[in-house]
């Protein structure tokens, strides 16, 4: 007895400490191992230690009181035995109490469980384990197999109790270390200590019943160590990763394993003649209704699993049709929902076009450019039914579908057209942007596709015709798109063929008509399309970017050409057309020069015409390149004054050689019948612009001369260069070179006289129609060089 008094203080002494160590761990956080640069605080951890410090105190509390009340019953061990089963009842129900805190400790340790659900399955594989575990161990303690033989305890309830507290705390023991996150010394730690524990409340139960001193001696001694475990798991400082695989995912071992050794003892028990009482037969009912239980939760879980996937697939699949910035449906989505309307239901599709929106973006930021479309977006689901689809095609592009006929779109195209033009409201002032708007109805053949191509041809028709307008689609919308495909195409190998050739518009002296110099025409005669006016084809070249290729073409055509004219001594020279794309190019001058250089012309021959267009672009760079390009020693005029793009400070600016009148201000708006100038206005445009120029130190011609009552207002407001009509159409080189021959004549032949305008031909070629002849003409009077020489 002094044995057990001694170990009861000693045991109670570390069982104690290593309470007090488990309540002073359950202040301090654990770490958890996450993404970022330091681990957080596991909210879990303090929960879990004071589950751990409860069921320690329990257990301690039952040690010491047991013990100490051991010791007071006597030496005699086998006196006072109903006080003994007592004690020894006592003992296991407190270290059930204990064991209980001990296993809700180690179901929240970090790492462990991840919310109620998963806490759940854990505790049913702990009993699945348990279970299994005391059955095995009945069958080999008890007949006839008697394992320990005559020391098998037998008939205290108190020792059922115990064996029941310690298979559970081995089952769950064993699940938590199997199913922790790594690193798993915690678990090991804690596992261990939760076994030892029950282990040692077992001992003390027996050995206090029936058993003797060395039993309860044994589990006087381990249970403080098993504490001490607990207290070391406590304070263990390990980062756990939550990110782990669900614990329903890491195999079924815990079922087969625990359903084997169950009928491998029941087997085996049957085989020796063993009997099954009602204690066995319950622990196998537990076991299976455990496993029932187990597996209808994880039919529940997997049932939730799918719905969950069928609900973020369902997500998933509205995000792919769905604009991120506008929540409006996207291209997938308008496409899914033109093949979802009925087929004989009407539909109309109306492509819209934010005018401007690219300058938005330029001058005032992305953001700003994001909260416009945004603001676009939130007006187009205020102003459409909820059956009507409006979706973001991309950058400033939207369509919207209406359930309804052409009348209803049209309606509903025009309120649109006006809300989307209102004021949007920024941080640094309003944002003023118009739209286009193209509407088609779906066709009875081709699908969604024609819907889709008639729409955006609409809206392209929409925008080439002024922008903030409402087009509907039509048939010609295809042919023009057909045509101007086709254009382009052979636009692109019209050079390598040798269908183009350049014109010459002579630009004469006044009043003698005599031509000094021409105005250099492109022109293309196609076999496969016929002859493409340059109004057409000009534009095209332009926004397929072309028109620096066919620039270059024809700045060295008219250099060749003027050079050979300066060989046969003609005293001309000869203006060449610049778009505003290759006057700002960085190139052109070096391509000007290299042009002058390779066919010997010298530079002051050559004129360079900038439309009064180019002026409306950024006029200090303008000034740069023609400033750049007049260094060459090139003449620079700027063609079409007067259409009202320049002012007059603008003019005083430009470094330019020659102003060319307009010829909307040549033109008298109402004539005598007999070609005489009615309007005393038209006289004094021509006079007012001609002083202009002559006060800037600029030659001045007159465009658009047609008739003899406008040379008659030229030559009277001291102009001295006109081009138009009345000197002749633009014609072929050789046909020009004729006239030059003709208007040099023989010494003291005169002044020649004015020519009627000669439909541009080549020697040996078809007849080349460049414009309407004047009823002045008679076509068939001049059809080649030598009886334009004749003439």
């Amino acid at each position: 007895m002094p044995v057990v008094v001694t170990i009861a203080v000693g045991g109670g002494s570390v069982a104690t400490t290593a309470t007090v160590l488990l309540v002073r761990s359950a202040g301090r956080p654990s770490a958890v191992a996450r993404a970022g640069p330091a681990p957080a605080t596991h909210p879990g951890t303090s929960a879990a230690h004071r589950s751990l410090a409860l069921g320690a105190a329990a257990t301690t509390l039952s040690t010491v009181a047991g013990l100490a009340t051991l010791a007071g019953l006597g030496a005699d061990w086998s006196d006072h035995r109903h006080q003994r089963m007592l004690l020894a009842s006592a003992v296991a129900l407190g270290f059930a109490a204990g064991g209980a805190g001990l296993w809700a400790g180690l179901l929240r340790l970090p790492g462990v469980i991840r919310g109620p659900a998963a806490a759940t399955r854990l505790a049913l594989d702990g009993v699945i384990v348990a279970a299994a575990l005391w059955f095995v161990g009945w069958v080999l303690l008890s007949r006839p197999t008697r394992l320990l033989g005559s020391a098998t305890p037998m008939g205290c309830p108190a020792i059922l109790v115990a064996t029941v507290t310690a298979a559970g705390g081995a089952g769950l023991a064993a699940i938590v270390i199997l199913r922790a996150s790594r690193p798993r010394t915690r678990s090991v730690l804690a596992g261990a200590g939760v076994t030892g524990t029950a282990l040692a409340g077992l001992l003390l139960a027996a050995g206090i019943c029936q058993s003797g001193p060395a039993v309860t001696v044994a589990g006087a001694a381990l249970a403080p160590t098993a504490l001490l475990l607990l207290a070391l798991a406590a304070r263990t400082a390990e980062a756990v990763d939550e990110a782990g695989p669900d614990v329903m995912l890491r195999g079924t071992g815990y079922a087969i394993l625990p359903m084997t050794g169950i009928a491998l003892a029941a087997c085996y028990q049957q085989v020796v003649g063993g009997e099954f009482g009602p204690l066995p037969l319950a622990a196998g009912i537990i076991e299976g209704f455990a496993l029932v239980f187990r597996h209808s939760l994880a039919l529940r879980q997997v049932r939730g699993y799918a719905n969950r996937l069928v609900e973020r697939e369902a997500h998933f699949r509205e995000l792919a049709h769905t604009d991120p910035l506008t929540g409006l449906a996207n291209r997938r989505g308008l496409l899914r929902a033109l093949h979802e309307a009925p087929p004989g239901a009407p539909a109309v599709l109306l492509g819209l076009d934010l005018d401007g929106f690219k300058v938005v973006n330029d001058m005032r930021g992305h953001d700003v450019g994001d909260a416009v479309l945004v603001e676009v977006a939130q007006r187009l689901r205020r102003n459409l039914r909820p059956a009507d689809v409006a979706a973001r095609l991309g950058g400033d592009e939207f369509a919207v579908l209406l359930r309804g006929d052409l009348p209803e779109a049209q309606r509903v195209a025009e309120r649109l057209l006006a809300v989307l033009g209102e004021a949007y409201q920024a941080a640094k002032g309003p944002v003023h942007l118009s739209v286009s708007i193209g509407l088609a109805l779906r066709p009875a053949a081709g699908g969604v596709e024609a819907l889709l191509r008639h729409a955006d041809l609409a809206l392209r028709y929409a925008k080439q015709r002024g922008k903030n307008r409402i087009e509907r689609y039509d048939a010609s919308h295809s042919d023009r798109l057909r045509r101007r495909a086709t254009l382009e195409h052979e636009l692109r190998g019209a050079i390598g063929r040798d269908e183009l050739w350049l014109a010459f518009q002579p630009v004469v002296a006044v009043p003698s008509v005599r031509p000094v110099g021409a105005e250099a025409l492109l022109r293309w005669e196609s076999p496969r399309l016929g002859v493409v006016g340059p109004d057409e084809f000009i534009p095209l070249a332009e926004e397929c970017g072309m028109i620096a290729e066919l620039g270059a073409w024809v700045l060295h055509r008219a250099c060749h050409q003027l050079s050979r004219w300066l060989a046969d001594g003609h005293d001309v020279w000869v203006s060449v057309n610049v778009s505003p794309r290759e006057l700002h190019s960085a190139e052109y001058v070096r391509q000007v020069a290299e042009a002058l250089r390779k066919h010997g012309v010298p530079a002051q021959r050559l004129v360079l015409e900038v439309t009064e267009h180019a002026v409306a672009t950024d006029l200090d760079e303008l000034i740069r390149r023609l400033a750049a390009l007049r260094r060459t020693g090139v003449r620079i005029a700027l063609d079409d004054f007067g259409a009202g793009y320049s002012s007059l400070g603008q003019l005083r600016r430009l470094p330019i050689d020659i102003l060319k009148i307009d010829h909307s201000l040549v033109t008298d708006p109402d004539p005598e019948p007999d070609g005489g100038v009615r309007s005393v206005a038209a006289v004094g445009m021509v006079d007012l612009v001609m002083r202009l120029g002559h006060r800037l130190g600029l030659e001045v011609i007159a465009e658009g001369v047609t008739t003899p009552g406008e040379l008659a207002a030229v030559v009277g407001a001291g102009c001295r260069f006109g081009q138009g009509l009345l000197f002749g159409w633009g014609v072929p080189a050789e046909h020009l070179e004729a006239r030059l021959e003709a208007a040099a004549g023989p010494p003291g032949a005169g002044p020649p006289v004015p020519m009627p305008p000669v439909p541009p031909q080549r020697s040996g070629g078809p007849a080349r129609v460049v414009g309407p002849t004047p009823a002045v003409q008679d076509v068939r009077s001049v059809d080649s060089a030598r009886e334009m020489r004749q003439a």
